[in-house]
């Protein structure tokens, strides 16, 4: 079997990315799916390991195709980028944002290059970022630019529910204003295209309504009737697979019961909940439209507890294990 290669990068040092990098690369599962590459800094790595009480070998190596990819032992690039003597974990580091963008952008580099088949990161600071004059707000502008991709596709996904965000970081009033018809008919289409490149050869999506009971005919808001269902009826009639406007109180519920393949939220915090609320902890968010495939732990560096070993891997496999099962479509 020819297991794809997964770059995983170590996000912000002061935060809690290398915990549960290492304690997930315990796991025998992601050795069976795949071939997880680190890209980070020794001595980070190093730390790790002490906080976490994890006997496991690191294997320096200087090309994905060096590793020993064997359970017990972390295979990682060593970009030696931080001064190990001045980590502070829980804080906000010039040095650290600086790190964590050069892990991404190393792991970008590869996966471009066609050396690893996709991308796993761990969380990222902003503030980290701004102190370190990364010119980048997150995950998704970087991979923007690097890949020089407009606008990637972020999709969730726990327990087969699979979730489009229609609009991510606005303020709800201005992710209703962002709301028309050919808008709509636009991203859905993407919508469908990623889905096929994920696997599903015939999508059957679902639109969730903006207003309460999709606005009544117009009794509690008027977006369904001007923009959504006209989209709606125009895109069956050009054969997509699409249903709705559909009550935001049902249609998740729905679809995590298999009657849709996903389900397009309206608005950032619409869809964070439904998905959350199924599973937290397995809610993992995935990039499309690019030339490869990056998925990522849904929290945050978790200042709070960095450095103390609590932190849950959980995501972190799940996150690995999604980029191996669907990281390969991208390469077709």
């Amino acid at each position: 079997m020819n297991k794809p290669i997964i770059a995983i990068t170590l996000g912000d040092p002061a935060g809690v990315g290398p915990e549960i990098v290492v304690k997930a690369l315990k796991n025998k599962e992601i050795y069976y799916q795949c071939k997880p590459l680190v890209i980070g800094d020794y001595e980070v790595l190093r730390k790790a390991l002490e906080i976490t009480k994890s006997s496991l070998k690191l294997n320096v190596v200087s090309k994905p195709d060096e590793g020993k990819y064997t359970l017990g032992t972390i295979d990682y690039i060593n970009l030696n980028n931080i001064d190990i003597s001045k980590l502070e974990y829980g804080k906000v580091q010039a040095q650290c944002g600086q790190a964590a963008f050069d892990y991404l952008s190393y792991a970008i580099k590869l996966a471009l290059d066609k050396k690893v088949t996709a991308i796993a990161t761990t969380p990222l600071n902003k503030e980290s970022f701004k102190a370190a004059g990364v010119p980048y707000i997150g995950h998704t502008e970087v991979l923007e630019k690097l890949t020089n991709t407009p606008d990637p596709l972020t999709m969730f996904e726990v327990r087969g529910l699979k979730v489009f965000f229609y609009s991510r970081h606005v303020p709800l009033r201005k992710a209703c204003e962002l709301i028309t018809k050919e808008g709509i008919e636009k991203f859905i289409v993407r919508c469908e295209k990623a889905l096929k490149v994920l696997g599903i050869e015939k999508p059957h999506m679902a639109i969730a309504g903006l207003n309460p009971h999709s606005g009544e005919h117009g009794l509690f808001g008027d977006e369904e009737v001007k923009y959504i269902f006209p989209a709606v009826k125009n895109l069956q009639e050009r054969g997509v697979d699409i249903n709705g406007p559909i009550g935001a109180d049902s249609v998740f519920y729905q679809a995590l019961n298999g009657k849709y393949d996903a389900v397009l939220s309206l608005y950032h915090d619409q869809g964070h909940i439904a998905t959350k609320m199924v599973d937290f902890e397995r809610t993992i968010s995935l990039t499309n439209n690019m030339p490869f495939l990056r998925t990522s732990v849904d929290h945050g560096t978790a200042f709070d507890i960095a450095g103390t070993g609590k932190a849950s891997d959980v995501s972190m496999v799940e996150s690995i294990l999604l980029a191996a099962k669907y990281g390969p479509g991208f390469l077709i």
